[in-house]
């Protein structure tokens, strides 16, 4: 994890001592550079980030843009409010399963028994609802406990029993698979209720409009508030804040992409009941990583593990947590993806699935190499690749050809995060 040092030790004997010889060279944050210098700051600074590979969610924002507008030529029928609503709704079973990758790749490790897992918490849930008659909710919570058991077996063998956790998760991957298949047994599928909690995960909308208006401007306000709440603490630190008008350009920003996005929702059936989930997901999960302690083990970890234990970070327990959250994580999007097929079967959890949630978080902004990303790439990453799916679906474009565009996108972007890597070493950030 790089730490930016904003003074040189002759900055800090003239801070310390007002007399200090006029010579000593004072470094001046360059934050504050750009907010004295205004527009023309804010257009170096670009470049300098541009220089030094600092590019951030840009490159997939621009990418998505692109997406979007090839495949809105290809097929006027690709930006109807109906597609982008089924698109919203698709990609939350992935997206889920992706959010709990983000915790393992900043780790700098990877989980390869989410897909499995995935397959498992479905099953799960048919049997204990379905065949035994228990309890929807007390079923549904049964399921999702069963991925945060899983994943933190997979934790212990790989923090405490030194086992890597590619070998571990790809046990896993067996293994789990094995159960989910003896879960369901000879049948093979289980239909779930049409009208059960599950079911209405993915088939419920919010057809009163004030409902996606209400859910973008809360998005909006919570953007505010946490901005500049987080510059009030900035500030009383002494440490160098974002200018005021910069939040509000920010705000303001997010807003009208949050009501362009309510307005698509309104013109079809409504607000989804998966994306505020999704929504109010990625908010929590953004807060944990990124205002609680524990975020920041997670992250010390993936910047040095030496470094982490001898600063006093439990470094077994933190590495059992995280895949703990990725078992939590993997086994929810499972019960997204039953409910979007309204059945358990035995192919949950198979296919590309666990390549899309892994490709989601890459495709996303989240590093491989651990130490760099937020549980918003999951977002970003999975509407890309879902994007993609329902593009080439609008063209008849068989099954085969989206793999292979897929892994292309996916190959094209860690090779990005590998040169922006580079690049941040030269340029001494990383």
């Amino acid at each position: 994890m790089s730490i930016e040092k904003t003074s040189t030790p002759a900055g800090d004997a003239a801070a310390v001592n007002p007399e200090a010889a006029p010579g000593a060279g004072v470094a001046v944050d360059p934050r504050l550079l750009v907010r004295e210098q205004g527009l023309a700051g804010y257009v170096g600074e670009f470049k300098r980030k541009m220089k030094a590979g600092d590019l951030g969610s840009m490159p997939v924002v621009v990418g998505l843009i692109v997406i979007w507008i090839i495949f809105q030529s290809l097929n006027s029928n690709f930006l109807t409010a109906g597609n982008l609503s089924d698109i919203s709704v698709a990609m939350v079973g992935t997206g889920m399963i992706a959010v709990g990758i983000v915790f393992v790749l900043l780790l700098g490790e990877i989980d390869l028994s989410v897909g499995s897992l995935s397959g498992v918490a479905g099953a799960t849930f048919a049997v204990l609802n379905i065949t035994n008659g228990m309890n929807e909710v007390l079923a549904f919570v049964l399921a999702i406990l069963t991925g945060t058991v899983a994943g933190a077996i997979q934790g212990f063998f790989f923090a405490k029993i030194g086992v890597p956790a590619f070998a571990v998760t790809l046990a896993g991957l067996l293994f789990w698979n094995g159960l989910m298949l003896k879960i369901l047994g000879d049948n093979g599928t289980i239909n779930l209720n049409s009208d059960g909690l599950v079911a209405n995960l993915t088939s419920y909308y919010f057809s009163d409009v004030a409902a996606a208006y209400g859910l973008a401007a809360v998005v909006t306000v919570l953007f505010f508030v946490s901005s500049f709440l987080g510059n009030k603490r900035r500030d009383a630190a002494g440490v160098p804040s974002k200018p005021l008008s910069e939040i509000v350009l920010r705000t303001v920003l997010l807003g009208l992409v949050s009501f362009a996005v309510a307005i698509v929702f309104n013109q079809y059936k409504g607000l989804p009941l998966a994306v505020v989930i999704f929504v109010a997901v990625l908010f929590v999960t953004d807060f944990v990583l990124r205002r609680t302690a524990y975020g920041r083990k997670v992250f010390a970890l993936g910047g040095s593990v030496e470094a982490s234990r001898r600063a006093g970070i439990n470094v077994d327990l933190v590495r059992i947590s995280v895949f703990a959250i990725s078992g939590t994580f993997a086994a929810l999007g499972g019960l997204f993806i039953a409910s979007k097929i309204a059945s358990a079967n035995q192919g949950a959890g198979g296919g590309d699935l666990l390549m899309n949630a892994i490709a989601a978080a890459v495709i996303g902004g989240t590093s491989l190499f651990g130490g760099r990303g937020r549980t918003w790439n999951a977002l970003l990453g999975v509407l890309v690749i879902v994007s993609i799916q329902y593009g080439l679906a609008l063209q008849g474009i068989p099954s085969p050809v989206q793999y292979m565009i897929t892994g292309g996108v996916l190959l094209a972007t860690v090779v990005i995060d590998a040169v922006t890597r580079k690049t941040q070493k030269s340029a001494g950030r990383a």
